[in-house]
């Protein structure tokens, strides 16, 4: 029986975007793969015990600092949280958000959902950029053992930090089959994305407007850095809800009439896979990780061109391919939660 670690110091609820989905649906599908190990969940002052699951080898460990003051949360996670592991008598610790404490008192991984940071500095705050260089670079050097979300943040790993990854693909709710097969479409596109800059969200609010036969435009996620330029571009076809509970999600895609998703860079791309899974005709940038998870199952556009995204948007509102929408719908039941928890459980078991 091995002792666990889980480093949940960077989870703001409802302030932390895919980070948040990610770790929530593995903890939950750890929970119910693995009732022989025992799992310590380090949590910081706004994170509920609703995050630890139920089973008797899961427990949360609270630590008495906010994670939304952002210099306290790296200092307790530098200093403090090593010695609450080793009181703790953890063997492995997994930092599932970016950073790791770089005097560990055990074996570290680490899974980086992207490399932002690097690709689209611009994209980053002044202030901010410093500490992602530094924090990220540290965490990258002294971890034990990679996860990365995608083949591409592997390559970035290798050629701006030198070191090695295992790439482990994020999986899909079951939630969003259940959404296929009780589709109610309304006449909205649907957009989940995070109001940052990489979102490319200007270009597709630009694309929208011109053409007033377009459907209504509905965009969903944390209001990032870019939210006040978003909100100004957006008419009154367009309506941004922020982030909102996961119940209310669910209905946006059961009645979606279609999805977009115009991304300049993911790591990952959780919401294409979401879309795919609950049948909806979808088109996404042409991007890396994007084919990586749709392959030949979805149609792409050049996210860098407003007249490529106003046709994909043509496009999603006339008669769909029945036969793309169930090819799409069909591969992302390759990615399961289950197999995110078997192979993040095999690695972190590997090292101890």
């Amino acid at each position: 029986m091995a002792r666990i670690g889980v480093n949940a110091l960077y989870l703001i609820p409802g302030a932390v975007g895919g980070t948040e989905i990610y770790l929530r649906n593995l903890l939950n599908a750890l929970a119910e793969i693995d009732g022989h190990n025992q799992y310590v969940v380090f949590t910081n002052a706004e994170t509920g015990s609703d995050l630890i699951p139920k089973q008797a080898n899961f427990m949360q460990a609270a630590q008495p600092v906010r994670a939304r003051f952002r210099p306290w949360r790296i200092l307790w996670e530098q200093t403090a949280l090593p010695l609450a592991v080793k009181r703790h008598r953890i063997e492995v610790l997994f930092n599932p958000g970016f950073t790791a404490p770089i005097c560990s008192p055990c074996t570290s991984v680490t899974v980086f959902h992207d490399l932002q940071h690097k690709r689209h500095p611009e994209h980053f705050r002044w202030f901010d950029l410093p500490f992602w260089r530094l924090l990220l670079w540290a965490s990258a050097r002294s971890s034990t053992r990679l996860i990365a979300d995608s083949a591409s943040t592997r390559n970035d790993l290798k050629h701006f930090y030198g070191v090695r990854a295992e790439v482990v693909h994020l999986g899909v709710e079951s939630r969003f089959f259940e959404i296929a097969a009780h589709r109610e479409p309304k006449d909205y596109i649907l957009c989940v994305s995070t109001l940052h800059p990489h979102k490319n969200l200007d270009r597709l609010l630009r694309a929208h407007s011109r053409d007033p036969r377009l459907p209504d435009l509905v965009i969903t996620g944390l209001k990032g850095f870019a939210a006040k330029e978003i909100e100004k571009l957006a008419d009154r076809r367009v309506r941004i809800t922020g982030w909102i509970p996961r119940d209310e999600l669910y209905d946006l895609y059961r009645c979606a009439r279609a999805f977009i998703y115009p991304s300049t860079f993911e790591g990952f791309g959780l919401p294409v896979l979401e879309a795919m899974a609950a049948r909806i005709p979808l088109a996404c940038s042409d991007i890396p990780p994007l084919r990586e998870i749709g392959g030949r199952t979805i149609s792409y556009f050049d996210p860098l061109d407003e007249t490529a995204i106003g046709s994909a948007l043509r496009r999603l509102v006339a008669p769909p391919d029945h036969a793309l929408v169930a090819a799409a719908h069909q591969r992302a039941a390759e990615f399961t939660w289950e197999k995110t928890a078997r192979k993040t459980l095999d690695i972190l078991l590997s090292e101890i």
